[in-house]
């Protein structure tokens, strides 16, 4: 009998701190003006993946940072090697890696696709220059195009990241933007309204009136119109922020959104096995010095009461078009969604925010707009 996949992970996320400049909006852990430490620091995955004993198969495999592009052939080729030495890939895998059009060659795509990987995330952002410089990004709009003509002999599956409530950015932009991205045709697009992250530079710019954050109502016009043109273009919305063409759903991600167990290794990497969440610490020197001198790079960790974990299901599970699904939620969790969350579902239902199919449930289109406000009504 197979363990259930709420506690034994099929999926697993690798975190590649390096990159080439930290954009100002990012509040993930990077190291940038590091590059000396690039070797110590796969010595130190080597011996986190160690950890596991023997090696476990894995259905999907992410590669996340950072920009794990951003390595060098060599360290780059290690990296695949050690993470596959512990993590096979089962037959009929996915193996995404994000990458920045920027710095990206057809040697590395070739290596990359050698190993497996057969999933690219671009992040594209935006194709407005003036928007990119906004971002710190460090790619020009037409380095996407190029980077495509070599990925897809190789790497045929693509997803775009594009942001959306930029400081200065108009409606005309984001229609531009949207534009762009589907001549692309990729398979997968991501579309995530812009967040002022405590501590992080943008934030910091924010504060001191250097940007002025767009209002509420133009970043609810942009959401609305994401939805309907890719929408309207063939995808299906499958998660608050994503979406696909029939048949290229993110697999990795929606682990996440089912809140089922997945290992997480490298630097601020997350992972949640057998019902424990824990968190690496965020430092690339101290991760590195903590795994070298035999102590875990754990920093934070938390085994959720059931009721918790059961709370934390519907928070995730309702961001996809799929819903919560009221047979499968009792049989992951143990509980029923009335007993949780009835009398807050029911005035939900009222306010058109959330649809009940009897067999589960899913957020209506307003309901996506304000799924947050949603998420913090049945959480009390």
């Amino acid at each position: 009998m197979h363990a259930p996949p709420w506690l034994v992970p099929t999926a697993a996320y690798i975190h590649v701190p390096f990159c080439a400049h930290h954009c100002g909006y990012c509040d993930f852990a990077v190291a940038v003006g590091q590059d000396e430490r690039i070797d110590a620091y796969l010595d130190a995955l080597e011996i986190e993946l160690a950890g596991l004993n023997e090696p476990q198969p894995m259905e999907t495999l992410f590669f996340g940072g950072g920009t794990p592009t951003y390595l060098p052939h060599r360290a780059l080729e290690r990296l695949l090697k050690i993470t596959l030495r512990w993590l096979p890939l089962r037959d009929g895998h996915e193996f995404s890696v994000e990458a920045n059009p920027s710095g990206l060659d057809a040697e590395k795509i070739a290596l990359l696709a050698d190993f497996g990987v057969n999933r690219l995330s671009l992040g594209v952002q935006s194709f407005e220059p003036t928007l990119l410089r906004v971002l710190e990004r460090d790619h020009e709009p037409d380095d996407v195009r190029r980077v495509l003509e070599f990925i897809r002999p190789r790497v045929g599956n693509v997803s775009i990241d594009l942001i959306f409530g930029v400081p200065g950015q108009t409606a005309g932009q984001w229609h531009n933007d949207l534009a762009r991205g589907l001549a692309l045709e990729p398979n997968h697009i991501a579309s995530y309204g812009l967040t002022y992250e405590k501590g992080t530079r943008l934030w910091k710019q924010r504060e001191r009136g250097d940007v002025l954050a767009l209002d509420e109502d133009s970043e609810h016009t942009f959401y609305l119109r994401v939805m309907e043109t890719l929408e309207g273009a063939g995808f299906e919305h499958y998660e608050i922020s994503n979406f696909a063409r029939p048949g290229f759903r993110c697999r990795h991600n929606q682990v996440y959104w089912a809140n089922h167990a997945y290992h997480g290794f490298g630097v601020g990497a997350a992972r949640y096995v057998q019902g424990v969440r824990e968190l690496n610490t965020r430092d690339v020197r101290t991760y590195i010095q903590r795994l070298k001198s035999g102590r875990a790079p754990t920093f934070q960790s938390e085994r959720l009461e059931p009721r918790e974990r059961a709370m934390e299901t519907i928070a995730v599970q309702l961001r996809r078009a799929d819903g919560v699904n009221r047979e499968e939620f009792r049989t992951q969790t143990g509980f029923t969604l009335e007993e949780l969350v009835g009398p807050a579902l029911r005035e939900l239902e009222e306010q058109g925010l959330v649809r009940d199919h009897g067999t589960g449930i899913t957020l209506t289109r307003k309901g996506k707009c304000l799924a947050d406000a949603v998420v913090m009504k049945l959480m009390r």
